[in-house]
């Protein structure tokens, strides 16, 4: 098998991990730095963000069409999602003057006391229930776009899992619909991360274009499964995948 056709298959994978609880990077991002190693990483990060577009887009509108009864605040996710967009743009930029090595036991803190609040919490995305309204509503969605826009822009992975979770922890939704108000604001800093890339010129696009087209049809069977699986099938997946960021993370940061 060569190696664009093994990269599509990871993206497919990636693509149907993210498709439900995000984290796809966990699987995409590693196997576009081993299967090209003699590629500049900006190069492979500006690869890898054509296939994350591309699947993030698809499993938000297949959220967004499967979701019943349960309204979308499209004021706070709108806006949340601009100022993501901006955010990860100033992240993307501000790459090569910080040390990102910084950013990974912060993150990996992070992510423990997710999971352990997650688990915990028996109850934690199963009610949609907003607790926030008005302008409240408005300025912590603000502060969210900001935050995990910057991070996206600058570190990356991990931004699905962590919008995923704010979104039930913040504003009170449940996994489902946290899941599709996730898929939007990645969209908009997927597509401002790409913007810098392409400007750059730092995409391989005979790579590109396959990974995009499996990172689709991952993303889509993935949106599938949770919306048909319900609540509490992608609160297990979620720490399964949280989990699983937290070795990897763990293991890059002490070893």
């Amino acid at each position: 098998m060569g190696t664009t056709a093994l990269l599509s298959v990871f993206a497919f994978l990636a693509g149907l991990i993210d498709g439900m609880v995000g984290g796809g990077g966990l699987i995409q991002l590693p196997a576009l730095l081993l299967l090209l190693p003699r590629v500049p990483v900006p190069t492979v990060l500006g690869t890898g963000k054509v296939a994350s577009l591309a699947g993030t887009s698809a499993s938000a509108f297949r959220y967004l069409r499967g979701l019943t009864g349960v309204p979308i605040r499209w004021r706070t996710v709108t806006v949340a999602a601009v100022v993501a967009g901006c955010f990860a743009l100033l992240g993307a930029r501000a790459v090569s003057g910080l040390n990102k090595e910084l950013v990974k036991p912060l993150v990996l803190t992070l992510l423990v006391l997710m999971a352990a609040y997650t688990f915990w919490r028996k109850d934690f995305g199963s009610l949609h229930a907003p607790r926030l309204h008005g302008s409240r509503e408005l300025w912590t969605g603000v502060a969210l776009g900001a935050g995990l826009g910057f991070y996206d822009g600058f570190f990356g992975p991990g931004t699905g899992s962590l919008l995923l979770f704010a979104f039930v922890g913040l504003f009170g939704y449940d996994f489902l619909a946290a899941s599709a108000s996730a898929k939007v604001v990645n969209v908009a800093t997927n597509i401002a991360g790409l913007a810098y890339f392409i400007s750059t010129g730092q995409v391989l696009y005979h790579v590109a274009v396959p990974m995009a087209v499996c990172n689709v049809l991952g993303s889509l069977v993935g949106a599938r499964l949770a919306l048909r699986q319900g609540t509490g099938f992608v609160r297990v997946l979620f720490l399964a995948v949280v989990s699983a960021f937290i070795l990897k993370l763990g293991w890059e940061t002490f070893s």
